[in-house]
């Protein structure tokens, strides 16, 4: 895995250009301009105006992303006390009013009676911590019908998303797969684990 950047820049809206800190911490892997740049062009005007939660916000820069586009709320947990630190301080840096942070484990979190409907939510956790999955099933009480929800996993690894999520977008780097899913109302009961086709196979 390649070393953390210095920082981040948020690529469009309010606070395009902006840059945010990234700490040199094991895990921490941004998403990378390539990619967050492709994923809001799939979501273009499903960000402005919505309840957004950034679950596993390391440096922040999906958050801010969703912020800077017009978000009306973007909650971002955070499990590193340094890491939580900074992006308080970025976002009074910025005067991101939109943007609140917890300094929270997310799956703790996560697990306790849902208080709000989020309608689009990111799901990147590190890599090799082996949390995509309990995170997705402990995110959804907490998601509103027809609420997008974007995972971000090592190329090579496996996804079984909750019953309900579609697939809608996917692209991939070199080291990540890039999912985008739309929650279904009134879907039936069962996974869509054998529907996701492989890496490369839907267009970016």
């Amino acid at each position: 895995m390649n070393r953390a950047p210095g920082h981040v820049r948020v690529i469009a809206g309010s606070l395009r250009g902006s840059k945010l800190p990234v700490a040199d911490l094991p895990g921490l892997r941004p998403t990378g301009d390539r990619a967050r740049e492709t994923l809001f062009n799939w979501l273009q005007n499903e960000v402005a105006g919505k309840q957004v939660l950034d679950a596993f916000a390391g440096s922040g820069a999906l958050g801010f992303e969703a912020a800077s586009r017009g978000a009306a709320s973007v909650l971002l947990l955070e499990r590193e006390p340094r890491l939580a630190a900074s992006l308080r301080e970025s976002a009074a840096r910025l005067h991101a009013g939109a943007i609140s942070v917890e300094c929270a484990d997310a799956l703790a979190w996560l697990g306790r009676p849902a208080q709000a409907r989020f309608e689009l939510a990111f799901l990147d956790p590190p890599f090799d911590a082996g949390l995509h999955a309990a995170a997705a099933r402990a995110l959804a009480p907490w998601l509103a019908p027809r609420a997008w929800v974007y995972v971000e996993l090592a190329k090579a690894a496996e996804f079984a998303p909750p019953q309900g999520w579609a697939l809608h977008r996917e692209t991939a780097t070199r080291e990540a797969r890039h999912l985008l899913f739309r929650v279904e109302s009134g879907a039936v009961a069962g996974t869509l684990e054998d529907s996701i086709p492989g890496p490369g196979s839907l267009p970016a």
